[in-house]
């Protein structure tokens, strides 16, 4: 059965649901079993910054304040992997059981894209087949490294060919840098500018490695606005011809790499912003975020309201602003 059907069923029986209504691509959960690991390892503050307070009946207080009608729910950072593979699958698996009890308790409200224990491969292979067969998760969550085991690694080649092969949504979200300078990053905290350049460094590794070329079944979907990726695409294929008579990488398939890419506009999103993300993709490729718990709940009710009035004003992009903020997600989900 269609993992989507009960979502888009709901969906058409819901009185409230309109043009105005959005679904959130990009937001995060947390749980005790998760919580109490990073505690247990002094690893709370391990990004640099607190992970902010989550409960239920806030999220869903604040999506019904902003007009958002669901919300895929993902782990945020960092990683519960301490050396300790039990710990860690155990924290996986109660965190995915607990994404898989929201989405039952609250229909309609949640979709949740199950965690992984990487960097254990087989451990994530058989989440992967647990989480979408068992849960029903609604899709994948990779870091785009754990402890240094970044996208694009060949030994990830087992896993990622299982995700294609079942025609998983991947949704993709930055870790700590692996190597890193703490010095650099308490001046210049990762959320400012460090999360876009490690997804940036993760996808470009995928993609000289042409990995989401051969395992073509993933829909993937790169946060915050896609990144650093408008600028770093060009810049890629312009070196590309010097570096590849070298040998120094081999031959890359740009468009089949880059067309099961999608784009969240958490972070930064405007219309000049999705003018820039549209030089790499495509309006139906664009869908609406908000980084909630970590974006304050005022100020992303607000946000989601400037964005959707600028949009609307904006004579280029006004046909596609149900597109961006609902639309797209429904298709994303669909098999």
């Amino acid at each position: 059965m269609n993992r989507f059907v009960t979502f888009l069923a709901w969906m058409a029986m819901s009185v409230t649901v309109n043009a105005q209504m959005a679904i959130d691509l990009h937001s995060h959960f947390t749980t005790p079993a998760y919580l109490q690991v990073l505690e247990k390892h002094g690893a709370l503050l391990e990004e640099g910054f607190p992970i902010p307070d989550w409960t239920v009946e806030n999220h869903l207080a604040f999506m019904d304040n902003a007009g958002i009608e669901t919300a895929v729910l993902t782990l945020p950072a960092p990683q519960p992997y301490f050396g300790d593979k039990a710990e860690l699958v155990a924290a996986i698996r109660e965190t995915n059981e607990a994404g898989a009890r929201l989405k039952a308790e609250h229909p309609g409200r949640f979709l949740f894209c199950a965690a992984l224990p990487l960097p254990n491969v087989e451990a994530a292979m058989k989440e992967v087949i647990y989480a979408l067969d068992t849960l029903h998760a609604d899709g994948i969550k990779l870091a785009t490294n754990v402890r240094g085991q970044y996208l694009g690694d060949p030994t990830l080649d087992p896993l990622m060919q299982l995700l294609s092969d079942r025609g998983a949504v991947v949704i993709l979200h930055p870790h700590k840098p692996e190597p890193y300078s703490p010095e650099v990053m308490k001046q210049t905290p990762l959320a400012m500018y460090e999360y876009v350049a490690e997804t940036t460094r993760a996808l470009a590794n995928m993609i000289t490695r042409n990995v989401l070329a051969r395992y073509p079944g993933m829909k993937v979907v790169v946060p915050h606005c896609g990144a650093y990726m408008p600028l770093a695409i060009p810049r890629m294929k312009a070196v590309y011809p010097a570096v590849r008579a070298i040998d120094m990488v081999g031959d890359i398939d740009w468009e089949a790499n880059l067309k099961c890419l999608y784009y969240d506009l958490a972070g930064a999103a405007s219309p000049q912003v999705i003018r820039m993300m549209l030089t790499i993709t495509e309006p139906s490729h664009i869908l609406y975020g908000t980084d909630y718990p970590y974006v304050a709940a005022p100020v992303l009710v607000q946000k989601i309201k400037q964005l959707r009035e600028e949009l609307e004003a904006d004579a280029t992009l006004a046909p596609y602003v149900d597109l961006f903020m609902k639309d797209n997600a429904i298709k994303l989900f669909e098999k």
